[in-house]
Order: C-alpha cells, then structure tokens, then sequence
C-alpha cells in the first residue's frame, strides 16, 4: 500500500417504501451497477463529504439539501483495492413530500426501488454490504458506522464521540 487514496460520497434517498437507486454506467471505477446518487470529492471538499454529497446531488438530479428531511452520514465505508485505499461516505435522508425527482441522469437509470427489493439489486462490493446493514439494523437507529471490508464481507463498528 503506497498511500494513494480514493475518496467517494453518496446518499441513499427513500420515499414511503421505496429507495432510488442509480444504475450507473459508463464509470471508469465501478463495473455496471445499482448504487447511490454521488461521486468522486474535488479537490476543495476532501475535508468536507456533506459537501461533495451536495454537490453530487444537484449535479447528477437536480436537488439541494432543501429538498431532503432526516439528512445524515451514516457509514464510512473502507475498503482496499486496486492498491488504493478506497473510503466511501454514505448519507441517507427521505425526499421532502411534494417534491419530484427529474427522472434522467447523466450517469445512468434512476429507479425507485421498493425497500424490500433493494438487497437483490446487483451493486458494488462495499455498497452492497452497507445497504444490507441499512436494511438489517441501520434504519432501526441513528448511528454512524465504520465498515471495514474484509474477504467474508464487511465488520461494522458504531462510531461514538470519544
């Protein structure tokens, strides 16, 4: 490992019993796959992931904070590939009611998937794991989580103010 890291954010955004969900293509660094609407940090917001998920929002559909309710950081994925140390910021919030979410992205399908089909979408590999800790316990609480992956999926720790 030589230290190079590769810094990404996104948001999970429900709505009643359902979830959107991006099936990105044409991406340099993940394979054709369901995943959240976000991307890679500018070089201005490596110490801010709220901000590049912001910004990522409104480039990819539109949105601002404005349009969500119950916005937070709710995992912090590592994962090494590559060589690359890759960390992933995962934000989760609901779509404010009466707000409509322009069907067309740039960077692929956008679908609202019902919470109980979410887990059988084909995703990327920490992404998969996160969203299944979501739907298993993670919706269930306000924590934040570490999630490490290993060969056999991903650990999860809370995170506490210490």
């Amino acid at each position: 490992m030589d230290g190079k890291l590769r810094n990404m954010t996104g948001v999970y955004i429900t709505s009643k019993d359902k979830m959107l969900l991006l099936y990105r293509i044409g991406s340099r660094i993940v394979a054709p796959s369901w995943c959240c609407v976000g991307g890679h940090f500018e070089k201005d917001e490596l110490n801010d992931a709220k901000a590049a998920m912001l910004r990522e929002l409104n480039e990819e559909i539109g949105l601002t904070e404005a349009d969500l309710t119950n916005l937070s950081l709710r995992y912090v994925a590592m994962r090494l590939k590559n060589s690359e140390l890759r960390l992933n910021f995962y934000f989760f919030a609901e779509l404010k009611e009466g707000i409509e979410i322009n069907g067309k992205c740039e960077e692929g399908i956008l679908e609202w998937v019902p919470l109980e089909e979410v887990n059988s979408k084909e995703m990327p590999y920490s992404a998969q794991h996160v969203i299944k800790h979501y739907m298993e316990t993670g919706r269930l609480n306000d924590q934040l989580y570490a999630a490490i992956a290993t060969r056999d999926g991903m650990e999860f720790i809370p995170l506490n103010e210490i």
